[in-house]
């Protein structure tokens, strides 16, 4: 899970003042599957090549977040550096296709498929006849079952993260051979395309000892094109090398090096050799695309010491130096615009290969306490904000479609998907409107005085620094640089805005942060709209934001803003957004910026927190302690088994606590329950498909939660690193990766980067 999201799911759209019983009839309607199938909006882009055109040999250093603290899948600890590994060294009976669609994987699997349904389920795996772990055992139905036994629930001693699925298995036997494996249900399984990919030997599903702690950091025994070599904590790195007894096509590259790098220290890892892959974020991915383009970080450096401090400091600012770095004295500032210059030379051996990722952005609404537990303020919150418009503004920058996602169960070229987004309806702003009216939150009500107490993580940093750099720094209301309400009047102010403060002032808000003039930035040629692939900070701390999103005091409404609060019992509704502050985040604060000014247009306040990125997750949307806040979901093949602990309705705990699963919405209905229920056990695929579209319309009608976009993918590549990259649905094919042979060619991407 990652928080650039960080999670999957929401909900959009409302009809007024229509419950979800009354919306009943017209969800369920027209969710037929006669319609053409979707396509998925961006291909993959991993430089494709045929074979014969990939050099023998040679190591592929691939970054990663982390070195993983386990190397077991289904250990609750697994992070996407584990399913690497295991995608590279494990037997996958079924693995996704360029739609994300489960295909049969022939390496392992001559065929499964289901041979009976009465009166029970039975599922036929016919083995490979070449199929053996690296000890040189054929792979059969012992290791199936063992992984069964483990993963099924009964025998707490496994310290297992999940079991769905496994837990419905009523036995599994040989089959007429030692190659095949009968797998009979105790009810119907409709994902069960989804069960023993990855598969573990029985060396480490035999018992718990060797599942909770025989593969954290070892995998002896395995099956995969590669085999784990080695862990080295100390150096950061998974070395898997070519796995001798593999019986298919041989693996190009002798190595897979998985090192671990900070996702803000990935160009500089590119540049120096550390790495020739990595997932990167869009101000890196601008670094590597000004390389490519001849003199396009031009030089400041020339003229040696008559270069203006002034001169340099707008260049570092517009090239994305760290802002550490620029505030510093000229020397150290000349020293780092040297090592970024010398870095870009280098970075001309690379290229960004873009795609969008399998999962989305979504924005989450925490309906169980506040007003949000309103279903009208939802929903209202829903039609406010304008999906197209967010899509566009991460997503066109980037060159790479910007639609909406219209499902929380599947994304386009998914056969699950149909958009569903017509549950709630466009946005509309008039409609929000008398949805909170009738939710009784007044125009104008009066609002009784309540004391800023809260301070975002870092605020005190942040204001030490201003002050050592500028003494004369004014003291904000409250004191606290890291909350911003937006729609909060400041009757205070001058009504023309910091613009026009006297000379003392200028350039500088009321809290004394910098602002940059007309003048300063056409020095470092902007224009005053830079992409956020362009630099991403520009959007953190209110440069380039929505109107009325981290403004300065003074700056007017946008416009047709409702120009009072809303107020219910005294209390203006005012929403906290909370939002994480590390490396990374400026997409989600320029996002969160632009939804907060579409809010303040219905008269929704919206008090904007940043936490550290350790805490976001755990401490805020996990538990509870938020009332908006974005993170991403990955999309699954399997969304009757994968999503249901994320809509589950949240129900008591023998505890008195509330056991909520993944739903950190707390939003969930009895309806959206029985419809997964049905959807896992409909073999027919038509019949689960329909259900499942279902269960994502009423999902919507919920308004726990609103899709976004999909992800962006951007992948930095070594030039001559073909089939890798942005790989969009498709699960990797470790064997064919390597280096392009000399003199060999590579046709366009289908994406166009």
């Amino acid at each position: 899970m990652s928080h650039d999201g960080v999670g999957m799911r929401a909900v959009l759209r409302s009809a007024a003042f229509l419950t979800a019983g009354a919306l009943a009839a017209s969800l369920l309607a027209g969710c037929g599957s006669d319609e053409e199938p979707s396509r998925p909006l961006a291909g993959q882009d991993i430089d494709l090549v045929a074979r014969d055109k990939v050099a023998e040999g040679g190591t592929l250093k691939w970054a990663v977040d982390a070195v993983p603290e386990t190397l077991n899948t289904f250990q609750a600890d697994a992070d996407a550096g584990t399913t690497r590994v295991a995608q590279a060294v494990l037997p996958s009976m079924f693995r996704l296709d360029a739609a994300g669609r489960p295909v049969a994987n022939p390496a392992y699997l001559e065929s499964a498929k289901v041979i009976e349904t009465e009166p029970r389920q039975v599922v036929l795996y016919k083995l490979n006849q070449q199929a053996v772990w690296s000890d040189g055992r054929e792979i059969g139905a012992a290791d199936f079952v063992a992984q069964w036994r483990a993963l099924s629930g009964k025998d707490s001693a496994y310290w297992t993260a999940r079991n769905a699925g496994y837990d419905r298995i009523e036995k599994i036997e040989r089959g007429a051979n030692d190659l095949q494996v009968r797998v009979t249900f105790s009810r119907p399984y409709a994902d069960w395309k989804s069960l023993f990919s990855p598969l573990y030997p029985k060396d480490v599903m035999g018992t718990p000892d060797a599942f909770n702690d025989g593969a954290r950091r070892k995998l002896n025994v395995t099956a995969g094109p590669f085999k784990v070599e080695k862990v080295d904590t100390a150096a950061k790195d998974i070395v898997l090398t070519r796995n001798p007894r593999w019986w298919g096509k041989p693996a190009k590259l002798n190595e897979i090096v998985l090192h671990a790098v900070a996702r803000d220290q990935r160009a500089a890892a590119l540049a120096d050799g550390t790495v020739d892959l990595a997932d990167i974020d869009p101000a890196e991915a601008e670094r590597i695309n000004l390389a490519s383009r001849q003199g396009g970080t031009g030089t400041p450096l020339q003229g040696a010491g008559k270069t203006s401090a002034k001169k340099l400091r707008s260049w570092a600012l517009a090239h994305g130096l760290d802002s550490d770095e620029v505030k510093a004295g000229q020397k150290k500032l000349r020293r780092a615009i040297t090592r970024f210059l010398e870095q870009q030379e280098k970075l001309h051996a690379f290229d960004v290969r873009k795609s969008l990722e399998p999962a989305y952005t979504q924005l989450a609404l925490n309906g169980a306490e506040g007003p949000l537990t309103d279903e009208r303020v939802r929903r209202a919150v829903a039609r406010a904000i304008d999906r197209e418009e967010l899509a566009k503004l991460v997503l066109t920058p980037l060159g790479l479609p910007a639609v909406p996602v219209g499902s929380h169960l599947a994304l386009s070229g998914q056969a699950d998907y149909v958009d569903n987004s017509g549950a709630l309806g466009g946005v509309d702003t008039k409609e929000a409107a008398a949805m909170l009216a009738d939710a009784g939150w007044v125009l104008g009500g009066p609002v009784k005085e309540q004391k800023k107490t809260e301070k975002a993580a870092g605020a005190e940093a942040e204001k030490k620094k201003a002050e050592a750099e500028k003494k004369k720094a004014e003291e904000s209301d409250g004191g606290d640089d890291g909350q911003y309400i937006v729609g909060e009047d400041d009757k205070g102010s001058d009504d023309k805005g910091s613009d026009d403060k006297g000379s003392d002032d200028k350039g500088r808000d009321d809290k004394g942060k910098h602002h940059e003039s007309a003048e300063e930035k056409r020095e470092k040629g902007d224009s005053g709209g830079k992409h956020l692939s362009q630099d991403g900070k520009q959007y953190n701390g209110g440069q380039g934001g929505a109107p009325g999103a981290y403004a300065p005091k003074g700056t007017a409404a946008p416009a047709g803003a409702v120009t009072g609060p809303l107020a219910k019992d005294g209390k203006a509704l005012t929403l906290r957004f909370v939002l994480p502050s590390g490396p990374g985040s400026e997409t989600l604060n320029s996002v969160a910026e632009r939804i907060a000014a579409m809010l303040d247009k219905v008269g929704i306040r919206t008090t904007i927190t940043k936490v550290s990125d350790e805490s976001y997750f755990k401490d805020h949307v996990a538990a509870g302690d938020y009332d908006l806040a974005l993170y991403s979901w990955p999309s699954s093949a399997f969304p009757a088994t994968d999503a249901r602990p994320i809509y589950a309705k949240p129900v008591p705990a023998a505890d008195g606590s509330v056991n909520v699963e993944q739903n950190f919405t707390r939003v969930g209905t009895d309806q959206v329950d029985q419809l997964f229920d049905q959807a896992s056990s409909a073999l027919d695929e038509d019949e689960a498909r329909d259900l499942i579209r279902k269960a994502d319309s009423r999902i919507w009608a919920a308004a726990g939660s609103i899709p976004l976009y999909q992800r962006p993918q951007l992948v930095g590549a070594r030039k001559n690193l073909v089939n890798a990259g942005a790989f969009g649905f498709q699960t990797p094919v470790y064997e064919d990766m390597g280096f392009l042979k000399n003199g060999a060619k590579v046709a366009p991407s289908p994406s166009g980067s």
